[in-house]
């Protein structure tokens, strides 16, 4: 018996099919055949592109806001730097009450 390897698909491949799918100009089975795929997943790709094609166009909305994003103070290097400086010193001192530090 012959072992297969899977065949391992990008998003951008599956967004092709789903879409050539989506058109309706060919049937799923013409599709499979093009595409070497089967048909079932190809109907299974194209339920799923639209089904997340609503959120897609909803996240940008959201995001869309123009001009230059606002400076985030709490990102200053000084700060992170103090940060890491003192999760350091609480990290080494429950190492040492733990035991786990000599």
């Amino acid at each position: 018996m012959s072992e297969t390897k899977r065949k391992i698909f990008t998003g951008e491949y599956k967004a092709k099919v789903a879409l050539e799918a989506i058109r309706g100009i060919k049937t799923v089975n013409e599709i499979g055949q093009e595409f070497g795929v089967h048909p079932r997943q190809v109907s299974l790709w194209k339920k799923e592109l639209q089904a997340q094609a609503s959120s897609l166009f909803d996240a940008k909305r959201v995001d869309a806001k123009r001009g230059p994003k606002p400076v985030d103070p709490s990102a200053s290097p000084e700060r992170l730097y103090s940060e890491i400086g003192r999760l350091k010193m609480e990290l080494d001192w429950l190492k040492k009450k733990s035991g786990m530090y000599p």
